[in-house]
């Protein structure tokens, strides 16, 4: 029978580690759970043959409390033509899911997965990554010297699936959640291409008014020679100043652009910028929710895995994208250290975390069903979210519709009061 080593907090705060021997995790999780602790840490000392499988032996190490560091904000997906895409990111995944359960030496699958890359890319980061895992690096250290292709978070999981011997199932399982990550922006993205779409277009049709509609009212303005209504004169003024001084004003804005985008890189800029969205009206509530379905899919993941719950929780909270809301998880985690309960731990995370949600967490928490209740609660929290999103578009594009077709009529307004006044004169 399998003996494992264990880390964990006692009733009174304190921490424990001991040997036990049981038939599987799942049954060490009991007993401990049995003696009234609370895992910190479970490995397996010896004999683990799904390590084995993998090419490796089990490590007793424990995870390291990653510190948090956003400076670049974690997120599961990628883009571009110079980077290795979601999709593919997530084909690999699951397939060195498939073949490490299958029993294929880690190494070995590695090369399978080189060999069926669908671009050479894509084989040259795995070849990368295979060379230093025979070279005796461990798959997660591997993968964080290429973080362009591998996200914090995505390191993190397959670090604790490492640790606790269960690489293929923690794979499996972030394949899954890159998929619902996936799903989920896809939906963000397409709710909001419509308004984008809508504002580019109406600043287009702006531009034009000024740039080729209006000057062609200047010569008969001239000739004119009445004095002009002063809505005429401040649309003719701005269209003078598009057309003699637009580029000026193009590379101010770029300039204007990239000091804001500077700005935001630093951390008190991302800080700053972070607590007004979470403080906005209604994109504060949609942020917040985005950021709870994330999280709340990750630590159920994490824990339907077998990870003990403070490093899932380590792990989960790369995922929320926001410092604001790292930094109240992180002070959850503390609490949750000191022997508090999960439930108990988040409720000063009420940016993040509604008191309903905080109640069902508890509840799951109290009944042992906290890895299935979190991914429900993401569940419904995705579905709201997408509500909530339908709603704000909805509200949004007539409101565009209003402002643009308010702008454009005032300028044409502008151009036509003057002519009228031409026929009066000749009349």
């Amino acid at each position: 029978m399998p003996t494992f080593q264990y880390r964990a907090l006692q009733s009174d705060g304190t921490i424990a580690t001991g040997e036990l021997d049981a038939g599987g995790r799942q049954e060490a999780f009991r007993q401990m759970e049995g003696r009234g602790l609370r895992p910190i840490s479970l490995a397996e000392r010896a004999g683990n043959a799904k390590a084995k499988a993998n090419g490796k032996a089990a490590s007793t190490k424990t995870i390291e409390e990653p510190v948090a560091d956003t400076s670049k904000i974690p997120k599961l997906s990628f883009g571009g033509g110079n980077k290795i895409s979601a999709r593919i990111l997530e084909n690999f995944t699951r397939l060195l899911s498939s073949l490490l359960a299958a029993g294929v030496p880690l190494s070995r699958a590695l090369v399978i997965l080189r060999k069926e890359a669908s671009t050479p890319l894509a084989s040259q980061k795995w070849k990368e990554v295979h060379e230093l895992v025979i070279d005796g690096m461990s798959l997660a250290d591997a993968m964080a010297r290429s973080p362009d292709v591998f996200p914090r978070v995505y390191v993190a999981m397959v670090q604790a699936g490492e640790t606790g011997g269960f690489l293929d199932l923690v794979l499996a399982q972030i394949a899954d959640f890159q998929s619902r990550d996936k799903e989920l922006r896809g939906k963000v993205l397409a709710a909001l291409t419509y308004p984008i779409i809508l504002v580019i277009l109406s600043i287009v049709v702006i531009i034009v008014l000024l740039v080729v509609f209006i000057p062609n009212f200047m010569p008969v303005f001239t000739s004119f020679g009445g004095e002009l209504p002063l809505l005429t004169k401040i649309i003719l003024a701005v269209s003078n100043a598009v057309r003699h001084y637009g580029l000026f004003v193009a590379v101010g804005l770029a300039m204007a652009v990239l000091l804001i985008r500077n700005w935001f890189v630093s951390e008190k800029g991302r800080r700053t910028w972070e607590t007004i969205i979470l403080r906005a009206p209604v994109i504060g509530k949609l942020s917040a929710q985005f950021a709870m379905a994330r999280f709340c899919r990750m630590l159920g993941t994490l824990l339907a895995a077998g990870v003990p719950l403070v490093q899932s929780l380590n792990v989960a909270r790369k995922s929320i994208g926001n410092q604001v809301l790292v930094d109240a998880v992180s002070n959850a985690i503390e609490r949750v250290k000191e022997g508090s309960q999960l439930g108990q731990s988040l409720s000063d995370c009420r940016d993040l975390f509604p008191g309903s949600a905080l109640e069902m967490i508890s509840v799951a928490e109290e009944s042992g069903k906290l890895d299935q209740e979190l991914v429900r609660l993401a569940n419904v929290t995705e579905s709201d979210l997408d509500r909530n999103m339908k709603t704000a578009v909805s509200l949004v594009e007539p409101m565009l519709l209003f402002a643009v077709a308010a702008l454009v009529g005032t300028i044409v307004i502008g151009m036509v009061v003057p002519i009228f006044s031409l026929q009066q004169y000749i009349k």
